[in-house]
């Protein structure tokens, strides 16, 4: 961590007595740790599952034995993909047989298993929904971090199917805000859908890193991959209502925000 006031310990999440002898002096315990690049997902799904479906159980389970006030898992919007119908919201059910595949499945079924605790053993909980989250430190595999290297790199972006997805990008603060938020008995074994409020496409996105970098970026299109999804909107009312929450910085800021951020450490990395 980059924080001197944090403290670090690295853990398998397969591994249940680890688990439990690391989150020992917790009163609430966010459960964010997971596999989420979709790629990857793909590429070794056993893996995946072993750690999205077997590590939520495990956390789950320590959580129990130490009686943790509250479990918040880090789940995503994909649980709604495929949905047919606009602004799916908490209350919607799980769309199967268009959804995206294997890593919504992992989070579908930690979801469930956080109900399973809380009516089996009186775990309380909190679920949050992710939308497509970006800012300074994101992962390397997201869509904007992708972007912004190869435009910071002289490279070409390139862009999967005719980019013509779509997802509602939500910037690290406004998420950040949402967890520190649900910790009050409003929230209290409820879900709420934290994402952007604006949907825009893969190709704003890049045509917005582009001109806010104010340099020659190249974009151009491959072919599309199979778990690639054209994106659904949810709805975010939940949280405005029940939380006060809503997002508060715009696309154009938080990239902005984040070019700027990256643009420093890349000058500090190449001199």
């Amino acid at each position: 961590p980059h924080r001197p006031d944090v403290e670090f310990l690295e853990v398998d999440l397969t591994n249940g007595e680890a688990v439990t002898s690391a989150i020992r002096d917790c009163d609430y315990l966010f459960h964010l740790s997971a596999v989420s690049d979709l790629n990857l997902a793909v590429q070794d799904p056993i893996y995946s599952a072993k750690v999205n479906v077997l590590g939520t159980i495990n956390t789950l389970e320590a959580a129990r034995r130490i009686n943790v006030k509250r479990f918040i898992l880090a789940s995503t919007a994909w649980v709604h993909s495929g949905f047919p119908d606009a602004n799916p919201d908490e209350r919607s059910p799980f769309y199967v047989p268009t959804h995206a595949p294997i890593y919504a499945s992992s989070k579908i079924a930690s979801e469930l298993f956080c109900h399973d605790y809380n009516k089996l053993f009186d775990q309380p909980f909190t679920i949050l929904r992710y939308g497509s989250t970006y800012g300074p430190r994101m992962r390397a595999p997201l869509v904007v971090h992708a972007f912004l290297t190869k435009a910071l790199e002289g490279e070409t972006i390139t862009i999967f199917g005719d980019g013509m997805q779509r997802r509602n990008f939500i910037y690290v603060e406004d998420l950040a805000r949402a967890h520190s938020m649900i910790l009050g008995n409003e929230a209290l074994n409820q879900t709420y859908n934290v994402e952007g409020a604006i949907s825009v496409s893969i190709t704003e996105v890049a045509e917005s890193i582009r001109d806010i970098m104010d340099q020659e970026v190249r974009i151009e299109y491959a072919p599309a991959r199979s778990w690639d999804d054209t994106g659904t909107s949810v709805s975010i009312e939940k949280a405005r209502v029940e939380l006060g929450w809503q997002p508060q910085v715009d696309l154009a800021e938080g990239l902005a925000r984040t070019i700027n951020w990256y643009r420093e450490r890349y000058r500090l990395n190449q001199s």
